[in-house]
């Protein structure tokens, strides 16, 4: 039990560190609402389960010396500079691309939001938890500190399922807090500052990766 704990708290300590999958969120849920943003949480806590089970199943794939991970994270760049410039293209705007359909800040039109608008936000939830490299290692981590009894299947089972409603559960109450009605109010006016400024953190994240690869 101890093991179980101190892994978890681990866990839900990273979770407490902003990074691209806070901003998608953030941004979503201010433009579009949180019943929008649940689509982008469920599409993270996706793709995070992916990496969970790869990670507890041993994948070669999750080392940082490989060709596969090295793919894996200039397609996070890639992606990373896309949502940043969509992020300071469309502040102000209330709309991520095309796809995504936004409702008033006022919360009147989630309800009747269209499932197109979900969806989208869903898949790119899970474009930018499957594309962050920082996710694979995480998880890489994690699983190498499981021994004894606790690297079991049965131990393994708990874990991952643990880890996938903790992310899960994390980024539907971030969606929920920054969506009501009364942050949104506040956020009105500065929600084109905050877009830009996230889209401008989501490319300098990039950017700090590119160039620890061409070290």
């Amino acid at each position: 039990m101890q093991q179980f704990l101190m892994i978890a708290a681990a866990h839900f300590l990273a979770l407490l560190s902003p990074g691209p999958d806070f901003f998608l969120i953030a941004r979503t849920s201010l433009s579009a609402g949180p019943r929008i943003a649940s689509g982008a949480c469920l599409g993270i806590a996706l793709a995070n389960g992916v990496f969970i089970v790869a990670a507890f199943a041993g994948t070669t794939a999750l080392r940082p010396d490989t060709t596969p991970f090295v793919i894996l994270q200039l397609a996070g760049c890639a992606y990373l500079l896309y949502i940043g410039a969509l992020f300071i293209r469309h502040a102000g705007s209330q709309d991520l691309n095309a796809g995504v359909v936004s409702a008033s800040r006022g919360g009147s039109a989630h309800a009747t939001a269209p499932p197109v608008a979900w969806r989208r936000a869903a898949a790119m939830g899970f474009l930018s938890g499957i594309l962050n490299p920082k996710n694979a290692l995480f998880y890489a981590s994690l699983a190498a500190m499981l021994t004894g009894p606790h690297s079991s299947a049965g131990w393994k089972t708990l874990y991952g399922t643990w880890m996938f409603g903790a992310v899960l559960l994390w980024d539907l109450a971030i969606a929920a807090t920054i969506g009501h009605k009364t942050v949104q109010h506040r956020f009105a006016r500065a929600l084109p500052w905050v877009e830009r400024l996230s889209g401008l953190a989501l490319i300098l994240l990039a950017a700090g990766v590119i160039v620890m690869l061409a070290l």
